[in-house]
């Protein structure tokens, strides 16, 4: 009977019964180098024991797959489903069809190669009832990912605590409508606050929603309706009528019109919790309204409820970074969401929410520091914006600053250029390096009034010089800090009316930066481990391997199909599926593997003090990293080799 590991993944998730019967099922396999597995071979699961499998489709390298003498530490044996087909990594192209038939992948020995050998059909058994191995085997990315990131965070792997686990994990993407909700109490905006504060006590509320009137004459009943709609709705707070009674007003004449808030943010009943979250720190809230697909209010989410059913403090260090009054006191604030990062990561939260909630608590940061920098009037008449990683929400770790200041036109102030400069400066002493390639305001490029700042764009698009294409990146990703968001609005309008404007083969020659850094295969050979040691530069870079290369790409279409008014990856592929451009599948699978590699690179800033954090080690990996790892990076080439076939491009 053939030793079978059962403290390493898939296995080490099996019942007593279950190891039983994959034993029964399980066999020695042996290849002489160069030998490969015959067709009638490719319908088993197999474990390299020792030695080195190298896996092609049509004569092109894919894949290496290592024995234990080849990978560091114990338990580390890589493992590969034969039966997996190609089309997982080119299914859904809808840039180009696919017109030739989808031929098996090849499996060759390197060198002499022991392997276990598991029928498929008692895997495909055991799977159907063990959703833990389902999960690690599947063909479908976003699966295997969800069972690394539970893995990574729940090192016992209880299969009988694992369901608490995934509840933890997955508590985040829960959408709104499963947390407790406070119930609807609607009045009239010329009630009385007397009649709203009565309301309150009976309810035990502290807040009352408030419909006006004003406006509402001569619409009939289904048009009033339509009209009970965040744009309308007020609210009225206990600290409203605090207020009220502090002027001097009388609560029983005085109407809830005058001291309620109709500038009032809802959430859909359907949104994500972290949705809410990120909702409620960005405009500092603790109130929202839920909203039905009928757009009835269904209920209030309050803050305290939803702190309480999620479990964490994002809103403690939003309220640090509020009542910061120096740069001491950021300081500790910007120290609070570095350890926010290693705690959500440690806990398991998908590494896409906690981007973009550092996204919201880095804004609030910045906020706060050009607050203490300049006078209102400059906040006024100007937009601050960051771009970049930072821009798109995807940021993790504090790298280099990428931000701009669009200025009113016609504004002036003499010392504008001292207040950028002590924006940047103050900023990297918070521990957000100064760009190197000097994309920040106190580059007189990046602060500029909105006139010059439109033609500035008109002129990227029309030149052919590399760096107007890096610039032109940079305004794609800008997103709002402070200030008139109106000029950052601007800017968008003019990016779409310059696109258009362009020399149709512009995009063309946008998206080859995406194309420009090595093939998966190049980096996997770098991979490839030698007899006697591994190889010194089997170091992979994440950034240009990975994650530029999705981004970059996604960017393009982007921009060729006119999404420009969102700047973030994820949304950018939510406005593709919508005008067709891509599926939806395919869309959340680039997603998933983008977010992949930010999380290898959040995992080695976390555990190493490489603050650029783009080099992993993949013999350094666990077996089931090194598979993902695989996946991911197929799926980058065959995306760029949509790109090249959408394009038009030479294989580089």
């Amino acid at each position: 009977m053939p030793h079978l590991d059962f403290s390493q993944p898939p296995f080490d998730v099996l019942s007593l019964a279950e190891r039983q019967s994959i034993r029964k099922n399980t066999k020695i396999r042996y290849l002489a180098k160069n030998e490969s597995l015959p067709a009638e071979e490719l319908q088993c699961l197999y474990v390299v024991i020792k030695g080195q499998i190298e896996q092609s489709l049509d004569g092109e390298f894919v894949a290496s797959y290592v024995g234990s003498n080849h990978a560091d530490g114990l338990n580390n044996n890589d493992w590969f489903d034969s039966r997996r087909l190609p089309e997982s990594l080119a299914k859904d192209n809808q840039l180009e069809p696919e017109s030739t038939p989808i031929q098996p992948y090849q499996f060759r020995a390197d060198e002499e190669t022991l392997l276990l050998q598991v029928a498929g059909t008692a895997i495909d058994k055991i799977s159907a009832q063990n959703h833990l191995v389902r999960q690690m085997l599947s063909d479908k990315l976003p699966e295997r990912l969800k069972a690394l990131r539970q893995r990574r965070h729940n090192k016992t792997l209880d299969p009988a605590s694992y369901t608490n686990q995934q509840e933890v994990q997955q508590i985040m993407l829960q959408p709104v409508i499963d947390v407790h909700l406070l119930p609807v109490h609607i009045v009239d905006a010329n009630d009385s606050l007397y009649e709203a504060a009565r309301i309150m006590t009976k309810a035990g509320l502290k807040h009352v929603l408030v419909r006006p009137l004003h406006g509402l004459n001569g619409l009939d009943s289904s048009q009033l309706a339509q009209f009970e709609t965040r744009l309308l709705l007020g609210i009225l707070t206990d600290t409203d009528i605090c207020r009220a009674v502090s002027d001097k007003q009388d609560p029983a004449t005085t109407s809830c019109q005058r001291y309620a808030n109709f500038n009032l943010r809802t959430i859909k009943a359907s949104d994500e919790i972290g949705d809410a979250l990120l909702t409620m720190t960005r405009y500092r809230i603790h109130r929202l309204p839920v909203i039905d697909k009928s757009g009835d209010v269904v209920g209030v989410l309050g803050q305290s409820d939803m702190l309480a059913h999620i479990g964490h403090h994002s809103q403690l260090i939003s309220i640090q970074i509020e009542q910061a009054q120096d740069l001491s006191s950021l300081d500790t604030a910007v120290e609070l969401i570095g350890r926010y990062i290693r705690a959500q990561h440690h806990n398991g939260v998908k590494i896409g929410n906690i981007s973009r909630m550092v996204q919201t608590l880095n804004a609030q940061v910045f906020t706060k520091l050009w607050q203490l920098i300049v006078p209102d009037e400059v906040m006024a008449n100007t937009c601050l914006i960051v771009m970049g990683s930072e821009g798109r929400g995807e940021q993790i770790m504090r790298t280099d600053q990428d931000n701009a200041l669009i200025i009113r036109d016609g504004y002036t102030h003499p010392d504008l250029a001292q207040f950028a400069d002590a924006f940047n400066n103050n900023l990297a002493t918070l521990g957000y390096p100064l760009c190197d390639g000097n994309i920040m305001m106190t580059n007189p490029m990046w602060r500029q009034p909105l006139k010059q700042f439109t033609a500035q764009i008109g002129l990227w698009f029309r030149n052919s010089d590399p760096m107007h294409g890096i610039y032109l990146s940079a305004i794609l990703d800008g997103e709002y800090v402070c200030g008139d968001e109106s000029l950052l609005t601007q800017v968008r309008q003019h990016l779409e009316l310059a696109h258009q404007q362009a020399d149709p083969m512009f995009v063309r020659q946008f998206t080859r930066a995406a194309l420009q850094f090595g093939d998966v295969n190049q980096w996997w050979q770098k991979f490839v481990p030698l007899l006697g040691g591994k190889s010194a530069s089997s170091d992979i870079d994440l950034k240009k391997a990975g994650i530029f290369p999705l981004v970059h790409g996604i960017r393009t279409l982007a921009l060729e199909n006119n999404v420009l008014d969102v700047p973030s990856t994820k949304a950018r592929l939510k406005g593709l599926v919508k005008v067709n451009a891509m599926t939806q599948e395919r869309a959340d699978t680039l997603l998933e593997a983008l977010e992949f590699f930010m999380a290898q690179r959040l995992s080695v800033a976390l555990s190493t003090d490489d603050k650029h954090a783009r080099q992993v080690d993949p013999t350094t990996l666990t077996a089931l990293e090194r598979d993902l790892l695989k996946e991911c990076l197929a799926v980058v080439k065959s995306f760029k080799n949509q790109l090249r076939q959408h394009y038009q491009l030479e294989i580089a």
